[in-house]
């Protein structure tokens, strides 16, 4: 076992305080958010099971682990949800100024469109 690998196993936390292991040497049955969310599921309210370190830029780094087995489906949005979602996103490509729908979202430091600000700035 290589040196960095030695110094971040600690699988009872007696340690770290956490079960830790090295990067990608945490045994099955632990996921990150990221994995879980790849899978459908989300951590569901659980406590954090166990942690990654590795040596990275800026200094040591972690990523928290949680059981697999516990983990809950994610939900899904209802209809009204998803249409609310909807709503707000295209509130956010209208301009106030010329009531267009742009193909970008209007930039909060301008409160109007591109097309809008430059002809104020213009005059």
């Amino acid at each position: 076992m290589a040196r960095i690998r030695a110094a971040f196993f600690d699988p009872d936390g007696s340690r770290y305080g956490l079960p830790t292991y090295w990067w990608r040497g945490a045994p099955d049955g632990y996921a990150t958010r990221r994995q879980l969310r790849e899978r459908g599921l989300n951590p569901g309210r659980q406590p954090i099971a166990a942690q990654i370190l590795w040596a990275g830029v800026g200094g040591t780094r972690v990523a928290y682990l949680y059981r697999l087995d516990l983990a809950r489906p994610k939900r899904t949005p209802s209809p009204a949800q998803l249409r609310a979602v909807r709503r707000a996103l295209l509130a956010r490509r209208t301009c106030p100024t010329c009531r267009r729908v742009r193909p970008y979202y209007i930039p909060r430091s301008l409160g109007e469109c591109l097309t809008c600000a430059s002809v104020e700035a213009a005059a």
